[in-house]
């Protein structure tokens, strides 16, 4: 046995874990406060750590980059993980790595971040978003992604988790980057191209809880989980009870080294309501903080899921908020798959569908603002009329809404296409922050299930879990369909997911639908504005709605989404039909054109302005523009 080395230089940001140093050592810290004895054993060779009286243990060893190493806790001869490794080559119960996040030479010095106005978010799961699935391969795919439109990458949780498979949930190593996707310096080449085309990254982080497998913590302290509250996936994190300072600076440090150490542009954190805190300074507060001083002069965003709606989440600290800069819409996607599926059961029984609740989840945010909730029993959400549209994010589709039909199955199969194409112009043209989920850009038909590997005694908890939350829905119960549920820990269910580019019409009609609207969202002048010029709205029946833009001059934009039949325009009795003064509406933009795969929209006359069924039509305000009279172009009735 050997011992540490007394010479010491300043740390990097983070108290936690193994840092390189130039001189061939490794400085080591560890935060094991019941302990008497550790040692970290670094290349097979154990050296003792100096303890502290704050819990604390430390000091310089021989070792260096790629130098595999873990701790021995009490004279206990188990070797154990570092709780803050960099990177896991074997998994979560191997040996960490040291990595020095250095070496990389980054070529992003003028990328300035992202602000959530103007965003385009694309979520991507890194396993199955190509056939290699690996941040090298998903490289490949930017210039396909900018040239689509999308300006950030929201990637599912890449935290090192147990298994060879998973969404990613089940993390454990909160500082290691999954070893399935590559090294950490493929993630950092990742993101650093991303830049360079223009897209930022969003990570997906878990800070509600652990996974099942290879979760070491409680053998460092008991402290970092409580009892004190009910989580729904196991213990819950301890932000505010003993010891509970050193825990959320885990977790702080944990954001800023994905900051600092990667790059990244921001984060979207799970499930925010299954983080419990009474502090002063709540924890996701404090993520929000820690994220924006560590960018230094970038800007990042952190959004948030909250399935309660708490709209205090997004306004400032000083006003008893979190400043969190967006939050999940699950209201517009609920009223929008019941449109578009007609399913209404379980977490959906509470929505018609209708063209009243997609107009006000547009203009108003979350539809439950404080109103009773049936399939709760309780009130739903918190006032946001005061919120931007900018601060809700709004998605047609998901990793959770899609894995939660019966076989993963995507809207592109379970719709009317023209409704699908409609609600798509309602998506990408309103002024929510609108977000993809991969392969919807190309109307993929691959499934999206929940799949996880771990060892058979959790696979089996996890098969009975999920089963008991798909019989939430009715439909799901029989045996028919529980018979043929896939298994998600078989690596044929992972490997159904991933998604291939097989070039098809119907392939690029979905491709060029969406880039053909990101483009009017970017580039139109009144329709990029969001709404800020000026947005109102009505509906004409219960499956057609209007949203009117205002613009300077002649620029007012309409648009009209149709999920019913034929619409008349003309003799509707309503005002914001409309033009402005001394113009006539012009179609600049139809879901209906066949370059979409639609059946083409009939021209407009002085009485007559057809809205086909099924259908979203772009109207611009032109002085200009000329009707036909109602006897045809060649004069004659």
């Amino acid at each position: 046995m050997r011992s540490a080395t007394p010479v010491r230089t300043a740390r990097s940001h983070s108290p936690f874990g193994a840092q390189a140093l130039e001189n061939g050592n490794v400085d080591i810290r560890v935060w094991v406060p019941n302990a008497s004895h550790v040692e970290v054993v670094m290349d097979e060779l154990a050296s003792p750590l100096r303890p502290h009286d704050d819990g604390w243990f430390e000091g310089v060893v021989r070792g260096g980059p790629g130098s595999r190493y873990g701790f021995q806790l009490d004279r206990n001869r188990r070797v154990y993980p570092d709780p803050a490794s960099r990177f896991q080559p074997g998994g979560p119960h191997t040996l960490s790595e040291v990595i020095d996040p250095t070496t990389y030479e980054w070529r992003d010095n003028e990328w300035g971040g992202l602000p959530l106005k103007g965003q385009v978010l694309y979520e991507l799961h890194v396993g199955t978003f190509t056939t290699e699935g690996t941040w090298e391969a998903a490289a490949r795919h930017l210039e396909r992604l900018r040239t689509l439109g999308v300006t950030a990458i929201q990637m599912m949780p890449l935290a090192e988790f147990a298994g060879e498979f998973g969404w990613g949930y089940d993390g454990v190593c909160w500082f290691a980057p999954s070893h399935l996707y590559g090294r950490p310096d493929d993630l950092r080449r990742f993101i650093d191209l991303a830049h360079a085309h223009g897209i930022g990254v969003v990570l997906d982080v878990v800070y509600n809880h652990l996974g099942p497998d290879g979760n070491y913590l409680a053998v460092f302290c008991k402290d970092y989980f409580t009892d004190r509250y009910e989580n729904e996936w196991g213990d819950a994190l301890n932000f505010d009870g003993p010891n509970a300072a050193v825990v959320r600076e885990f977790v702080l440090a944990s954001v800023e080294q994905w900051v600092r150490e990667y790059h990244v542009d921001g984060f979207r954190l799970d499930a925010t309501q299954q983080i419990f805190d009474s502090s002063t300074e709540h924890i996701i507060t404090a993520i929000v903080g820690r994220a924006r001083q560590a960018a230094g002069g970038r800007q990042v965003i952190v959004v948030g899921e909250n399935e309660p709606q708490h709209a205090e989440l997004l306004r400032d600290a000083s006003h008893g908020g979190s400043g969190l800069d967006g939050l999940y819409n699950d209201d517009f996607h609920h009223s929008a798959r019941v449109a578009l599926t007609g399913l209404r059961e379980a977490y959906y029984s509470d929505y018609e569908g209708t063209s009243r609740e997609l107009l006000a989840a547009v203009r108003h945010g979350f539809l439950f603002q404080g109103q009773h909730y049936t399939w709760q029993q309780k009130p739903r959400g918190t006032p946001a009329l005061d919120r931007p549209g900018r601060q809700f994010l709004h998605f047609l589709e998901n990793h959770d809404q899609v894995a939660n039909s019966a076989a993963g199955k995507r809207l592109s199969e379970l719709s009317s296409p023209g409704q699908l194409r409609a609600l798509t112009a309602l998506l990408l043209l309103g002024p929510a922050t609108p977000q993809l989920f991969q392969g919807q850009e190309i109307g993929s038909t691959a499934p999206f299930v929940y799949f996880a590997h771990h060892k058979p005694e959790v696979a089996s908890q996890i098969r009975t879990g999920r089963q008991e939350f798909l019989c939430q829905f009715e439909r799901f119960r029989t045996k028919a369909v529980a018979t043929r549920q896939p298994d998600a820990a078989a690596r044929s269910t992972f490997e159904r997911c991933k998604l291939t580019y097989d070039e098809t019409d119907r392939s690029h009609q979905f491709w060029l639908l969406h880039r053909d609207l990101l483009a009017l969202r970017r580039d139109d002048r009144t329709i990029s504005l969001q709404g800020e010029h000026g947005l109102d709205g009505a509906t004409l029946n219960d499956q057609t709605l209007i949203l009117r833009f205002g613009g300077e001059a002649d620029e007012d934009r309409m648009l009209v989404v149709n999920l019913g039949s034929d619409v008349n325009l003309a003799t509707r009795p309503e005002p914001l039909v409309a033009p402005p003064a001394g113009t006539c509406w012009q179609v600049l933009w139809s879901s209906e054109d066949p370059t979409y795969g639609g059946s083409g929209t009939p021209a407009w006359t002085v009485s007559r302005w057809s809205v086909p069924g099924h259908a979203a039509l772009l109207l611009g305000a032109s002085s200009t523009a000329f009707l036909e009279d109602d006897r045809g172009a060649d004069g004659r009735g």
